[in-house]
């Protein structure tokens, strides 16, 4: 049996603005720093990850929502396989 390929979320941290729409679709995956700007919590952190976020297949339909309606395209979407 085949494993499904990874998902990862990349944030642009020099591209993004704070909004947090991204953290209203993914709360689970993504909260807020003290400046508003997006972060992986901690239960969706991968070591070492830094601004790319693990998306579990149960949140592929939130991950392409949050990236198609991210205002400033600051997200875009690596896929390992």
């Amino acid at each position: 049996m085949t494993r499904p390929p990874e998902s990862l979320l990349h944030i642009d941290w020099t591209a993004c603005d704070g909004r947090g729409l991204c953290t209203e679709i993914l709360p689970d995956l993504l909260g807020r720093d003290d400046w508003g700007y997006p972060q992986a919590r901690a239960s969706a952190r991968a070591p070492g990850a830094g601004s790319d976020v693990p998306v579990p297949q149960s949140r592929i339909v939130a991950r392409d929502e949050a990236v198609a309606l991210c205002p400033r395209l600051a997200l875009s979407l690596i896929i390992r396989p």
